[in-house]
């Protein structure tokens, strides 16, 4: 069986709101919407979310096409950067590089990469032991995921490896505890169909 690592798509940035209040855009639903209508989601069973507001849009869109409940976990959020506040694009991209490339040392007052992946891992640990029928879904955000990616894979904490892009999805092979691929779009079919 499989767990499936989403991220979050496209949201509506706003300065005047903390980042985990941040709800998705129309484009951002679009793209929710077209992920939970689509095949490779039947096979869930289960759904975890991120407490964050984006996420949990995300992740209800899913269930009510599944039918199936949201269960919330607050500590699966994204890397914790409420120090620094709100940064414009530009200023937010090269702190999150710094924080990837010294994933020992905190970049602006953002949550150290190494804390926030011993967190993700331990958050989702339990689901790797998860035996019951079915795919799980872990709704969540790109930061995080992919160090949970790379704890996973045993590859070195690299922003290389995170997503092209806000709305993506990788494969956990629960059996192997591996990945069994890299991030690919939420509204594409399963890679290699």
């Amino acid at each position: 069986m499989t767990i499936h690592y989403i991220s979050h798509p496209q949201v509506t940035v706003d300065p005047a709101v903390p980042v985990d209040q941040w709800g998705l855009s129309p484009t951002g639903r679009q793209r929710a919407a077209a992920m939970a209508a689509g095949d490779w989601v039947r096979s869930i069973r289960r759904i975890v979310s991120s407490a964050e507001t984006k996420a949990l849009e995300t992740a209800a869109l899913l269930g009510a096409s599944l039918g199936v409940a949201v269960e919330t976990r607050p500590a699966s959020g994204e890397i914790d950067r409420a120090a620094a506040g709100f940064l414009p694009p530009d200023e937010f991209e090269v702190v999150a590089d710094r924080c990837f490339a010294e994933p020992s040392t905190s970049a602006r007052g953002w949550e150290r990469a190494i804390d926030a992946q011993a967190r993700i891992a331990a958050t989702l640990a339990d689901l790797l032991d998860d035996d019951g029928p079915g795919d799980v879904a872990v709704v969540g955000h790109g930061g995080v995921g992919t160090l949970w990616w790379c704890h996973l894979s045993g590859t070195p904490i690299e922003r290389r490896w995170d997503q092209p892009g806000q709305g993506h999805v990788f494969r956990v092979d629960r059996a192997s505890r591996r990945p069994l691929d890299h991030w690919w779009p939420i509204e594409s079919a399963l890679p290699g169909r």
